[in-house]
């Protein structure tokens, strides 16, 4: 009922989730991951205590293999899952059980897992499988994962249709602030086109959760820092921090004002 891939950055630095199904809210099923220890995702009749088992055993120093062999071995309804799972050095392991509706299989490479059920045909984890071998290692995790799931959709994705989607993506302080590890993790739990609507999530994810990078900052000179101030009280704001607060641009504007984000720039001189 379910399509996914699990992977690693090139960098070894990300470890995430893409999965789709005609299925209510898969992402809250599915996927997780943990930075700096790996990622799964667990399918078909979902054993969602794998997560956590899978996850533990991988912390512990397993392998992508041996924990899913630990999980296999400890589970009498193996032959209805379907799992992936890709470990902290990005070796990667997938299983398919018996029971699994057709059509049922998966890829595996190094530091990517591609898995699915009840899908149209093997040409929907081949397509996967081709789309992120074909994709630029130096992109961002999330638009790997991302490009390979719309490559499984196009080509037939769930033989059932589409309903939900998801994305998770980890990496060392990379969540909001650096507070935490969580780069992407986001949901379409019901939608008519939701891998869509999950890019379009994306490029909202980007804009307001994802920190600056050098490249993107833009230095604050006084003149810069005038016309955000005079755009800022022409909004009604405080001042151009506060209009930050309140457009929640915190993630790309520097708590000083010393740089702001070429993106958020463009706005306020579009919006001017």
């Amino acid at each position: 009922m379910t399509f996914s891939i699990v992977a690693r950055s090139a960098d070894g630095e990300s470890w995430g989730v893409a999965v789709a199904s005609k299925f209510l809210a898969v992402g809250s099923a599915v996927p997780a991951a943990v930075a700096g220890v790996g990622a799964i995702a667990t399918q078909a009749s979902a054993n969602v205590a794998y997560k956590g088992l899978a996850l533990a055993h991988l912390d512990d120093g397993a392998t992508a293999s041996v924990a899913l062999q630990r999980l296999l071995e400890e589970d009498d309804g193996r032959d209805h899952r379907q799992v992936g799972i890709v470990d902290v050095e990005g070796n990667a392991a997938s299983h398919t059980g018996t029971a699994c509706l057709d059509w049922a299989g998966s890829l595996t490479g190094a530091g990517y897992a591609i898995q699915g059920n009840i899908l149209t045909g093997s040409e929907v984890v081949e397509a996967m499988e081709s789309a992120w071998l074909a994709s630029d290692p130096a992109q961002p995790l999330a638009r790997r994962l991302l490009a390979a799931l719309a490559a499984g959709d196009e080509v037939g994705g769930d033989s059932r249709g589409r309903q939900s989607a998801a994305l998770l993506v980890v990496r060392e302080e990379a969540g909001y602030d650096g507070n935490d590890d969580i780069a992407v993790d986001l949901r379409v739990d019901d939608h008519t086109t939701p891998i869509p609507e999950l890019a379009r999530l994306l490029d909202l994810n980007d804009l307001y959760l994802t920190a600056s990078s050098e490249e993107e900052r833009v230095p604050v000179t006084p003149d810069v820092e005038a016309e955000l101030e005079a755009f800022a009280q022409a909004h009604g704001a405080r001042d151009f921090l506060s209009w930050v607060g309140t457009e929640n641009y915190e993630m790309r504007v520097a708590p000083d004002l010393a740089w702001i984000d070429e993106k958020v720039l463009a706005i306020v001189r579009g919006a001017e």
